[in-house]
Order: C-alpha cells, then structure tokens, then sequence
C-alpha cells in the first residue's frame, strides 16, 4: 500500500526538497500552494500525513490546523508543522492550533524521513 502524504508549503525549494526525499523513501506526495487548497485536498486524498507550513498565503497555518481539526475523517492524520518559525511561543502556538509535531527548517535531508516515520508509527498505534 502506497502512503501518500499531503505538503502544505508556498516555498517551491522547500517543496521540491521534501518531495524528493519523501519520494526517494516510496511515498506518493500531493501538494498544495495555500492553506484552502491543502484542506481541499486533506479532504479529496485522506493523506496519512500533513506536512504543513506556518507562514502561508491566504490563511496561515495555525488556521488551516485549526480547520483540518474540524473535520472528523481527518481526526487521526497527523499534521506536522515544517517550519522556520522558530521564536519561544511557536512550537506551542502551532500545537495548540491541532498538530501533532514540529520540525524545525531548514530541514535536515539526513533525519527528515524518520522523523515523518516517527509520526506515521503513533498515528498507527491503537488508541
């Protein structure tokens, strides 16, 4: 079984970044500009993770995490905030607004993928 994971990231480095290490691993990835076309497809493709961005056109990441929560068929996917917001507050901001974890940019090429692992082992333990 393929796993798809959803990116939420304006940033077209960034993406291609974390696309192509997640491709590498046999992930299928879907991608999305802004913050309503990341919901739109969260609901269309029922990711097995959202890898989302803070700072974002439109409406900004606290809110898309705080919309995607609202939505019961998406209650167990988790949302990972990937973002270079990294002042005191943020890491607990953006948890409060309904994700899940928080990895710090840049990214390092050499730990990202187990640490999308990580997230998608809780997300399958019982609970």
């Amino acid at each position: 079984m393929t796993k798809s994971l959803l990116i939420i990231e304006d940033n077209a480095q960034n993406f291609y970044m974390m696309r192509f290490l997640l491709e590498k691993n046999g992930f299928t990835v879907i991608g999305a500009e802004n913050g309503r076309e990341g919901i739109e497809k969260a609901l269309e493709s029922n990711p097995k993770a959202i890898l989302l961005d803070i700072q974002l056109p439109e409406m900004d990441g606290y809110a898309v995490a705080r919309e995607l929560k609202k939505h019961p068929e998406l209650d167990r996917v988790p949302i990972i905030a990937v973002t270079s917001y990294a002042m005191v507050g943020d890491r607990e901001k953006i948890m409060e607004a309904g994700a899940t974890g928080y990895i710090e940019k840049p990214i390092n090429p050499d730990t990202f993928v187990a640490e999308i692992l990580q997230y998608l082992q809780d997300q399958e333990k019982p609970s």
